[in-house]
């Protein structure tokens, strides 16, 4: 049917047909395109993952943990059933896929122009060959699956430059199709870089690589054709006794607009309301900031990328969806089905015992938390004192969660790494989630819009803006004491604590939401407001330390939460999908690169962000900036907008009075306000230990450290190093498990260097008074910085000086050995009693041990015959060894934990040469001890909660005889050595004799 002939149908989908047997929009055809499009690819990636994860991710060089992520030809080619679940749903896509070649050229068709032939003959061809490539995989016949795939490629471009020129200009389909050709494109350049990095360098990793981009294709290619669904909306096609009819849809004409009158008290929430927004916000910054948590337990166990950390797409995939009008208005109109099913997954993911499955339930948790947010933003956009409110509400979940956190040492009581016996409230936060979701409030339909072709503003800065925005909220402002430690320099405190500086923290979001419920958002829009407070704030928070720094850390915080209205009202009236899809994606970027400046040693490209912090925080920053400027830009139809009331104000006054008496009570509950005492204090000795946590998170991804403190606590650890400890970081959850352990065991704590020094962490936890303490990072060219802590303690009135140190990884031997002259150095310095709690990557009595163990640094070791460790060592000096232990982890992490007991030597002992080498090295029977000196007897036999002793698999006395044994085999080699040595020296000598007697006659 021509488009006259359509034009001039008298017939409306006001007035169909009465002999009309079925009509229906022809936006349906590009709905099930995409649907099916989208379900063949997905469905068969979560076969294939399932059932051959191992086998569809390996390749001719190399298999798993190298490659973790399949590519699309292993995906859906090379192993049943997944091979046939994607045939089967892309089969039903071939019906659709036809007519919606044919109604788009009827939508697009223009006359006298070969554009749109030439469109439907590419079109055409580009279905076949896309059939040739699905059905015929790379393992049936290669040959053949490249040239219908390269034939596919080829065909493409007259398909997207036609389709795109024939869309109505400065229309959204035409932007919408502009946008996702150039991305279509553009991936194929990093495709192509990856795939010669897998076929000619042969790169570990790199075709993972390039299976990402791959799937970046399918998902850009599927996204042009589903435009379509806003060309088709204009068409109706009736299914009746004469046949197949298209109808055009009855554009009302704006003479006949009458537009509803929104009443006043529409546009404001309810008191109950209001409290159901909180608590929705709160259950989604617990869930989302839950996720990232999670996906880190994986490259942890992994020493990499393990191919889970894709888990993070679903920040920025789950918004695409909305793109189709369908979808959106069903969340929009259902709030509370995206709400229930957030706690479900999200909260509930607990229940799930399985690391790997948990992972995955969390993930679609967030999917749904994310439509949630994005579809209630878009249904109370235009209500301007209600989307205040909401904004409001959005930020003062995230301070719930914080003040929470506070409550609970900085865990997060909901997540799903939390359970009863380690402190979590998981059920709690489902049914009062729960609750929430059931009456999540419904939106009407505004007939007030703000559109952004009218007011000059950019969607790609209003994405921009919102993704610098939500990342520095999610990493700096989920915790109080995540700043806090940005500032920490250790003892004496110059600055605050995660106790102290925290009300500062909450002061400082509390001031800034009631200023903003009160206000209009341009008083924040100034450029001058923003560069000083905002740029000047954070640039203080990043060069100054203690008060000075955390003094920029408070006003960043407040700005961070003032530019919040402004941040909102940039993205509204652009399409929410494609908005916060690129919003989600940009905050992406940055919370991968928040980690790639500490983990540079272990992923791809690692070393061009190392230690950058600077980049992250400036680059976030500007990208808030081009948000303001967004607003700048569409200021003006907003000046007389009002959106204050006195009801909201009032709203937000009664929730933050509620927050901030909470966070004051729990200020004075976590007060320290008594000395803490040693557990041996009779006796005069103290017990250290070392161990290495691994961030926190057990073999079985649970939070670790109320079973960590139980087993300091049994041990009567007095002074303890933990290593891998710095998890106030997204990556971490910005939490800080130190907080448990020192307050309910009565320790004071130096969280060591902190969240932006880079590190992996070392912490050191005493009961005795931390007199001073000193930071340093040693020398690391190449690999991981090495944090170590320098402190003097007071032990029963003397001064002894504790060094907790964790050296480089293995792979980096001249980052160890620069390390191990820097702590030498240190040792050798200091002019005290001393211990080395450390984690050094060498063998004993090898390599750099003897730099360790040197008369420079005049240590003991603390069990030289003691050869079966690698990692943790314990070194001293000028104090008397009474015992020396290795105790088992059970689950708690991958190092078990080492401790030994001293004693303070006396001024004449300290002189002693022979008393001070009986307290070194030499092995001291139990039997010779004190019973008050002894090492408590829980942990004998089979010991408790798999928890024991342990130092050899033999009897130690067979291990003492061992190593006797090999150091006679030593020197009697020594000793063959040098005779052999002497009998060659002398055998020169007589033959030089000889020659000189030879040259004489």
């Amino acid at each position: 049917m021509s488009e006259k002939e359509l034009e001039d149908k008298p017939t409306t989908i006001d007035n169909p047909l009465s002999s009309s047997v079925f009509t229906f929009n022809a936006k349906y055809i590009s709905y099930l395109h995409t649907f099916f499009a989208y379900s063949s690819f997905i469905a068969a990636l979560i076969v294939g993952s399932y059932l051959h994860y191992y086998k569809i991710v390996q390749n001719a060089s190399y298999g798993y943990p190298d490659e973790w992520f399949p590519s699309v030809s292993a995906t859906i080619g090379d192993r049943y059933p997944e091979r046939s679940v994607f045939q089967i749903i892309i089969a039903l896509t071939a019906g659709p896929r036809f007519l919606l070649l044919i109604f788009n050229f009827i939508s697009l068709f223009r006359k006298n122009c070969y554009l749109p032939y030439v469109a439907l003959i590419a079109g055409t061809l580009r279905t076949f060959t896309a059939g040739g490539w699905m059905y015929i995989t790379s393992t049936d016949d290669h040959d053949a699956h490249d040239v219908f795939m390269i034939s596919y490629m080829v065909l493409t471009i007259p398909w997207t430059v036609c389709t795109t020129l024939l869309s109505p200009k400065g229309s959204c389909q035409r932007k919408g199709r502009f946008y996702s050709a150039v991305l279509f494109f553009g991936t194929i350049v990093p495709l192509i870089y990856w795939f010669i990095q897998h076929k000619v360098h042969v790169r570990p990793g790199a075709y993972s690589i390039y299976a990402y981009f791959e799937w970046g294709l399918i998902f850009f290619d599927i996204l042009f054709d589903s435009w379509s669904a806003i060309d088709f909306s204009s068409i109706e096609i009736s299914i009746s006794g004469k046949g197949i009819e298209l109808l055009q849809v009855k554009q009302p004409s704006k003479t006949e607009e009458k537009p509803i009158e929104i009443k006043k008290p529409a546009d404001e929430f309810t008191d109950i309301e209001v409290i159901v927004n909180l608590i929705n916000s709160y259950i989604y910054w617990s869930v989302t900031t839950s996720l990232i948590l999670c996906i880190w337990y994986f490259p942890l166990w992994h020493m990499g990328i393990s191919g889970y950390e894709a888990a993070i797409l679903s920040f920025f995939l789950a918004p695409i969806f909305l793109i189709i009008p369908f979808i959106r208005n069903f969340f929009i109109s259902h709030p509370s089905i995206t709400r229930t099913l957030t706690v479900i997954f999200g909260v509930g993911a607990y229940k799930v015992p399985d690391p790997e499955q948990r992972l995955l339930v969390i993930t679609a948790g967030t999917v749904f938390g994310v439509i949630s947010v994005v579809t209630e933003f878009s249904a109370v956009s235009t209500y301007p004192k209600k989307l205040n409110s909401y904004i409001s509400t959005f930020i003062l979940g995230v301070l719930t969660t914080s003040i929470f956190k506070y409550l609970c040492f900085s865990n997060n009581p909901i997540w799903p790494i939390m359970h009863k016996e380690n402190g979590g409230y998981n059920a709690i936060g489902i049914f009062l989630g729960l609750l929430a979701a059931f009456f999540t409030p419904k939106q009407e339909k505004s007939t007030i819009a703000v559109t952004s072709n009218s007011n000059g503003s950019s969607l790609i800065l209003a994405a921009l803006g919102f993704g610098g925005y939500y990342f520095s909220i999610q990493s700096y402002l989920t915790d109080s004491g995540t700043l806090a430690l940005w500032t920490w320099e250790g003892f004496p405190i110059k600055g605050p604590t995660p106790v102290t500086g925290a009300l500062l923290h909450f002061v400082a979001i509390i001031v800034a939401v009631v200023i903003t419920i009160r206000s209009h958002p341009n008083l924040f829009s100034g450029m001058s407001y923003n560069l000083i407070v905002g740029g000047g704030s954070a640039f203080v928070l990043f060069k100054y330390r203690d008060w000075l720094g955390y003094a920029g850390a408070v006003v960043y915080t407040f700005y961070l939460v003032s530019i919040g209205p402004m941040i909102w009202n940039s993205i509204k009236g652009h399409n929410i999908g494609v908005a916060f899809f690129l919003g989600y994606f940009f905050s992406i970027v940055f919370a991968l690169a928040s980690v790639w400046i500490v983990a540079y040693a272990f992923v791809p490209g690692g070393p061009l962000l190392r230690e950058r912090t600077d980049i992250v925080l400036s680059g976030s920053y500007s990208l808030i900036l081009a948000g303001v400027l967004n607003y700048n830009l569409r200021k003006g139809e907003l000046t007389k907008v009002k959106f204050s009331s006195p009801k909201s104000l009032k709203q937000t006054l009664t929730i933050v009075t509620a927050l901030s008496a909470l966070a004051i009570s729990i200020f004075i509950k976590r007060y320290p306000t008594e000395p803490y005492r040693p557990y041996n204090e009779e006796s005069k000795s103290f017990t250290a230990g070392i161990w290495c946590v691994h961030f926190g998170l057990d073999n079985d991804m649970w939070s670790s450290e109320v079973r960590m403190r139980d087993l300091i606590r049994d041990a009567e650890i007095d002074i303890i190093g933990l290593l891998e400890s710095d998890t106030q970081r997204l990556i971490g959850g910005n939490r800080d498990f130190t907080q448990t352990i020192a307050e309910d065991l009565g320790m004071y704590v130096d969280y060591g260097p902190g969240p932006n020094k880079h590190t992996w962490g070392a912490a050191l936890l005493s009961k005795f008074p931390i007199i001073q303490s000193t930071h340093h990072l040693l020398p690391s060219p190449v690999g991981e910085l090495a944090p170590a802590i320098h402190a003097t303690l007071d032990i029963y009135g003397e001064l002894v000086d504790v060094v907790v140190f964790h050296s480089g990884q293995e792979e980096d031997v001249e980052d160890r050995r620069l390390q191990s002259l820097g702590i030498q150095e240190i040792m050798g310095n200091s002019t005290r009693p001393l211990v080395l709690l450390s984690y050094l990557v060498t063998e004993p009595l090898q390599g750099n041990y003897n730099t360790y163990v040197s008369e420079k640094s005049r240590v003991y070791d603390i069990d030289s015959t003691d050869w079966d460790r690698w990692c943790e060592y314990i070194l001293f000096r000028e104090l008397k060894k009474v015992a020396y232990a290795r105790i088992s982890r059970s689950t708690i992490t991958d190092t078990e934990l080492q401790v030994a007991k001293f004693k303070i030597m006396s001024d004449e002992e300290r002189n002693d040469d022979d008393l001070q080498f009986y307290y070194g090295n030499n092995f001291v029977d139990e039997e010779v001890i004190d019973e008050n000196l002894r090492m408590p007897q829980m942990f004998r036999g089979d010991g408790v909660r798999g928890h024991r002793y342990h130092v050899f698999d033999e009897p130690r006395y067979f291990a003492q005889e061992k190593w006797q044994i090999q150091q006679q085999e030593e020197e009697q080699q020594e000793e063959e050595q040098q005779e052999e040595e002497h009998q060659e020296e002398q055998q020169e000598v007589e033959y030089e004799e000889q020659e000189e007697q030879n040259n004489d006659e």
